[in-house]
């Protein structure tokens, strides 16, 4: 409760300062907008279902690119960490690719795709994929060698040692590397999104296009702050107490 209340005083006197900001007259009111005219914007269009129907098009769009990016990610991580080869090829290439800006995809997927749905998956894909086999393949490094000896030395096979030694305490790091993944998915949806214009569906990211088009600050802010709390959102309600039961279950998380 007491973290909760401070968060709250925190954003308040934060927003305080932004409509003293304007006030000032620092920034010219088509730059940087009030904070009730940004409000204004985010209560219009929710009530109209323009922001409602942008956000069900780009978490839909942003689930199917994120869940077949865990699955091609999460395996390869694994096949990583086992494997010397496979570390230093896969690796190495999902290592270069991960540093790879999410935005460096995007011509590319024009060019194979076109103005389609396929463009913005094969973004989203590609910007899961190489951040979830790297974090995959520290988080299994991670684990204490001393768990596979044992598994060893008690007679375990090496597919027994995996599914009931290695991936069961690999869990919370995997989780980690799942989260990572979701918000390298998210960037790269919202630059596919941004560059890649489709009519089957109008997302956050074409708003904020349009929003830049058209100078009209409040919106583009507005929409900067709706992304940022369903990432918020997406990691508190998700991802956060999953990571905290798992760490508290393996006896790995903090005291």
């Amino acid at each position: 409760m007491r973290r909760t209340l401070l968060a709250i005083v925190f954003f308040v006197a934060l927003a305080s300062l932004w409509g003293a900001i304007v006030r000032a007259q620092i920034w010219s009111p088509v730059l940087l907008p009030s904070p009730l005219s940004v409000w204004d914007y985010v209560v219009t269009s929710g009530r109209d279902g323009t922001l409602l129907s942008a956000s069900i098009v780009t978490l839909r769009r942003l689930l199917s690119g994120y869940a077949i990016g865990l699955a091609i990610g999460l395996p390869l991580g694994l096949l990583t960490a086992s494997s010397t080869f496979v570390e230093d090829t896969i690796g190495v290439l999902a290592l270069g690719l991960q540093t790879l800006p999410s935005v460096c995809w995007v011509p590319l997927a024009l060019l194979w795709f076109g103005q389609t749905e396929s463009a913005m998956l094969f973004v989203v894909i590609m910007g899961t994929v190489w951040s979830v086999v790297i974090a995959t393949d520290t988080g299994v490094r991670t684990i204490p060698p001393i768990y596979a000896r044992a598994a060893r030395t008690m007679g375990s096979r090496p597919f027994h040692k995996w599914t009931r030694v290695i991936l069961p305490a690999s869990l919370p790091y995997l989780v980690s590397g799942m989260k990572q993944g979701w918000a390298f998915a998210w960037r790269s949806l919202m630059a596919a999104e941004i560059y890649v214009t489709i009519l089957t569906g109008f997302g956050l990211g074409h708003l904020l296009h349009y929003g830049r088009e058209l100078n009209a600050m409040d919106q583009v802010i507005g929409i900067m702050l709706v992304i940022i709390v369903i990432g918020l959102l997406a990691d508190k309600i998700l991802f956060s107490p999953w990571e905290r039961f798992l760490h508290r279950r393996w006896g790995t998380g903090r005291r």
